[in-house]
């Protein structure tokens, strides 16, 4: 989305600042500015930070300041400590603005994560793009307003995509969309539904349906999440086409847990491990399994290719689930 140039100046920003002493867009005049509005949690917002880390990288000497501002989806994400953590996970080094009572969010009328916004050195909105991709056009439209500032300004060319599935030619199928567990947004598809605020228990039999899931054994029913609770078995199943699978987490009360993974009734193969995937052996029977400690995203599976699955996981007394998402972009070569 371009803006016509002087047209919409950008609200002010900023109280709690990480990364940076608080700025403002007024002391910001006669630079370009890019914003991101993101979320640690958030599996597109991840997918999009190597970008703007070289976008602060190539262009803060060239009149480029790049501002993170962070909008939580989930409320474990409102807590400072949490992004702070976040972000030193990500290695961000660019001004974090925390953004945790939507201020920013509705200055802007934003509408999702994540979203990037480019202010020409007036300070006037120029350019907004909502989700992954078009990455080529941003760094363009940067380089653009640069020039504006400098016209003599030397720029390198416009980098490389960092994936293959972010190249020209790659294929995006349509994909299971994101499911969430708690009540409020959540589809489940055992019988009856939520239980909604209490602890009860859950059963299914049959064929998993798509675009829901479904639980079995106690479960603590929230707005946001739903958590294992009580004694025996806790087990989430789906039915989902996409290449990857991410949940978003969180361990009992600065624990850890161990939550076990199944794709198609199997242990993971080597093939659709993540860099989260662990192994073992009990009993001689091997078992593909995931360390969940602070609430975050963490990635289940990476299938090589885009198909049709069954998921299926076995969460210990205490685990949390809040929401899956799915990735769905392959290389096509």
């Amino acid at each position: 989305m371009r803006v016509e140039k002087g047209q919409v100046r950008a609200p002010e920003i900023g109280r709690i600042w990480l990364n940076s002493s608080p700025l403002s867009l007024h002391q910001l005049r006669g630079r370009a500015v890019l914003i991101d509005f993101w979320d640690y949690t958030c599996v597109n917002c991840i997918r999009t930070l190597p970008y703007i880390k070289a976008w602060h990288e190539r262009y803060r000497d060239k009149g480029l300041t790049v501002i993170g501002v962070h909008t939580p989806e989930f409320t474990f994400a409102q807590y400072e400590s949490n992004v702070e953590r976040g972000v030193r996970e990500f290695e961000l080094t660019y001004p974090i603005v925390i953004d945790s009572n939507y201020e920013l969010w509705k200055a802007f009328a934003n509408r999702g994560w994540p979203t990037k916004y480019l202010l020409d050195h007036q300070g006037y909105l120029r350019y907004g793009h909502v989700g992954e991709g078009a990455y080529a056009e941003t760094e363009e439209t940067i380089q653009e307003l640069l020039r504006e500032i400098d016209p003599a300004v030397a720029l390198p060319p416009v980098m490389d995509p960092v994936r293959a599935e972010d190249r020209a030619g790659a294929i995006c199928y349509p994909a299971t969309p994101e499911l969430y567990l708690g009540h409020r947004r959540g589809r489940i598809g055992n019988a009856g539904g939520f239980q909604e605020d209490q602890i009860a228990k859950y059963a299914f039999s049959g064929k998993l349906e798509e675009n829901c899931f479904y639980a079995a054994g106690e479960w603590a029913s929230t707005v946001e999440y739903l958590e294992a609770a009580g004694e025996g078995e806790h087990r989430i199943a789906l039915r989902y086409r996409a290449a990857g699978v991410n949940l978003v987490m969180a361990a009992p009360r600065g624990g850890s847990a161990e939550v076990v993974v199944r794709q198609d009734g199997k242990p993971l193969p080597a093939s659709a491990a993540t860099p989260e995937t662990r192994f073992r052996s009990p009993n001689g029977e091997p078992e593909s399994f995931v360390v969940v400690q602070p609430a975050r995203m963490y990635t289940l599976v990476k299938n090589l290719d885009f198909g049709e699955h069954t998921l299926e996981l076995l969460l210990p007394a205490g685990v949390a689930g809040f929401a899956f998402t799915f990735t769905s972009c392959v290389d096509s070569n």
